[in-house]
């Protein structure tokens, strides 16, 4: 009995992006797998009277198009057979998500050697950690005062300021509905706070309402000052009817860009999936408004009648970062899939980017959610990871100790404890690579005013937060 009540505290304690990423290589698919494929290319897919399927060797082509075709069609001359009708297309889907996951489970033990030490190595340079402080709770987002001083948010509803090396806590702040992945999130100083002292956050918030006899929030946004350490003059600049709130502790999204007077965020799906795809409601979709709360006139859906006029985008799983890029002012969004189809988009005005019709993805227990990535209307990410690596926050490094670096986007992995940097060029990604992994879940990456890389790093359970920054070793 005790050791399933401890189970039980795990699994509640535990986010559902960690339960997804545990599961790489497990549940329903590996079950079809041992049943159908495992006599030929062995347990751990490194082969046996069969080929290998994780040396990314392909007689036929590695894309995932062509990997489904040889599943489907066989290889007769080659002792393969054809697996239409066995399986059918999304199961199929499944499959090829669960070759992926494997061929990046057993690449993870060398990557994790080659960036182990004080000293780590990666991409053109070379840097340690340093400590900055610590929260009390999972901390959240991190931005820059003026003064050197740093403002993190802890999700259960903390805003601390640390300078110094000393911590405060900012008084006054909103309350919270912390419930599931929801809390206080995201904050972020206005472009011209120096003249205007307008701090903005966003959090899970309950105003009564429920769903499903349970009680029931949505993400809200607000801007207000911190004067002596204290919180006032709030405004609240976005907040949707109760009849939206939901009681799922999913998917709240959030983070915000500041664009020419506009202020863009993201709400998830809150676990309504299908509400994605639905303009007549705040699930799953990218926002813009102007930075004091009023709805731009031309915003894409201002005019479609029932629709939500802050409306960008569409058709998102979960925001989790986004960041304009340092040159062309484009939007860039990093987005948490299911298990499987984390991914890096360029979001454009009225633009569907196919959440749940399209995903790289499958459900957490291994079965397929569908057996279409691509559909016309609908975007292409411009990156997408599987296994997932539980992206997070995303940042543009500005700075200057790593020149290397320069303009190119970092972006967190929570699951996978991984700090990723992409290289951007024509509006595509072309080039991934691991930078940091394995000193615990990144929530937020941010490039500092001194030219360093910050981040927020969550462990323990608990989970407890700290801040580092990345410093170059030479």
């Amino acid at each position: 009995m005790r050791i399933t009540i401890l189970i039980l505290i795990l699994l509640i304690s535990t986010p559902l992006c960690t339960l997804a990423q545990n599961r790489t290589g497990e549940g329903d698919i590996k079950e079809l797998y041992g049943d159908n494929c495992a006599g030929c290319h062995g347990d751990d897919l490194a082969g046996g009277s069969g080929s290998s399927l994780i040396d990314d060797e392909w007689i036929h082509g590695s894309s995932d198009e062509a990997i489904a075709a040889a599943i489907r069609d066989g290889a007769p001359d080659m002792g393969m057979p054809a697996w239409e009708g066995a399986m059918d297309e999304k199961q199929i889907r499944a499959m090829v998500i669960f070759i992926h996951e494997m061929k990046t489970k057993s690449q993870q033990d060398a990557l994790q050697k080659s960036l182990e030490g004080d000293v780590v190595s990666a991409a053109g340079h070379r840097y340690s950690l340093e400590e900055l402080g610590a929260g009390e709770g999972l901390l959240w987002s991190i931005d820059f005062m003026p003064d050197g001083a740093m403002l993190v948010t802890q999700r259960d509803g903390v805003l601390w300021h640390f300078k110094d090396g000393e911590r405060s806590q900012i008084s006054g702040t909103p309350e919270v509905w912390q419930h599931g992945q929801g809390g206080l999130m995201e904050v972020a100083l206005h472009p011209d706070f120096t003249q205007n002292g307008w701090v903005y956050l966003s959090y899970s918030e309950n105003t009564g309402a429920e769903e499903r006899d349970k009680d029931a929030g949505m993400t809200t946004v607000v801007r207000g000052k911190i004067i002596d350490g204290h919180w006032q003059d709030q405004e609240t600049l976005f907040k949707v009817d109760g009849k939206h709130h939901t009681s799922s502790g999913a998917h709240y999204g959030s983070r915000f860009v500041f664009h020419e007077g506009y202020l863009f965020f993201g709400i998830g799906d809150r676990g309504r999936m299908d509400h994605a795809q639905e303009l007549d409601r705040p699930n799953g979709k990218v926002y813009r408004i102007h930075d004091d709360g009023r709805v731009p006139q031309d915003n894409p859906f201002v005019d479609v009648r029932g629709a939500l006029p802050e409306i960008w985008s569409y058709g998102h799983r979960n925001p989790q970062g986004m960041d304009k890029h340092p040159v062309t002012g484009q939007l860039w969004e990093s987005e948490h899939g299911p298990r499987g189809g984390d991914e890096i988009n360029l979001v454009e005005k009225g633009k569907n980017y196919g959440w749940p019709e399209i995903t790289y993805g499958m459900n957490y227990n291994g079965t397929p959610i569908t057996d279409e990535t691509h559909r016309e209307g609908m975007e292409q990410p411009k990156l997408f990871w599987v296994p997932s690596i539980a992206v997070a926050g995303i940042d543009f490094y500005e700075g200057d100790a790593f020149p290397g670096w320069q303009g190119k986007l970092l972006a967190g992995g929570m699951a996978s404890e991984e700090l990723h940097l992409l290289t951007i060029e024509d509006s595509e990604v072309s080039a991934d690579e691991t930078i940091l992994k394995g000193r615990g879940r990144i929530r937020d990456v941010a490039s500092g005013p001194d030219g360093f890389i910050y981040l927020l790093l969550n462990d323990g359970s608990p989970r407890k937060g700290k801040v580092v920054r990345m410093v170059p070793a030479d």
